[in-house]
């Protein structure tokens, strides 16, 4: 959940870079939420809880961009690839593959890699003591 959080504190953050798991918890989270949403929709028929799931889609749409955008930035893509979106089917499966991929080792153009900042400091070889 703490994942999902953080993508709504950066609610139009698009600089920067996003972890895997930032991105698919969030991404998780958010079909669960839709899915309770349409079945409690669709067993009442209410137009209320039709209204609620439409706010909250659109509440989510700017943060759902910006942690892809990030995401594109870790794997050292420009966050413009986020428009293959509007590519039935293949511009999908292209942006599900290249968010599944490994962060880019390091610092890339977009910033350090969010792995290392997490983890703190690296030992100068494997088994050293950090500083």
């Amino acid at each position: 959940m703490n994942w999902y959080l953080e993508v709504l504190k950066k609610y139009a953050t698009f600089s920067g870079r996003a972890r895997r798991t930032e991105f698919w918890m969030f991404a998780l989270i958010n079909f669960i939420i839709n899915t309770i949403l349409n079945i409690i929709q669709r067993s009442t028929g209410s137009t209320a809880v039709l209204v609620i799931s439409s706010l909250y889609g659109l509440a989510v749409l700017i943060p759902g961009i910006a942690v892809t955008v990030r995401r594109l930035h870790d794997t050292g893509r420009s966050g413009g690839w986020w428009w293959l979106v509007l590519i039935p089917i293949v511009g999908w499966i292209i942006l599900i593959v290249w968010c599944a991929q490994d962060s880019q080792p390091g610092p890339n153009q977009y910033g350090p890699n969010p792995k290392q900042i997490d983890a703190g400091p690296e030992p100068a070889w494997p088994g050293a003591p950090v500083a």
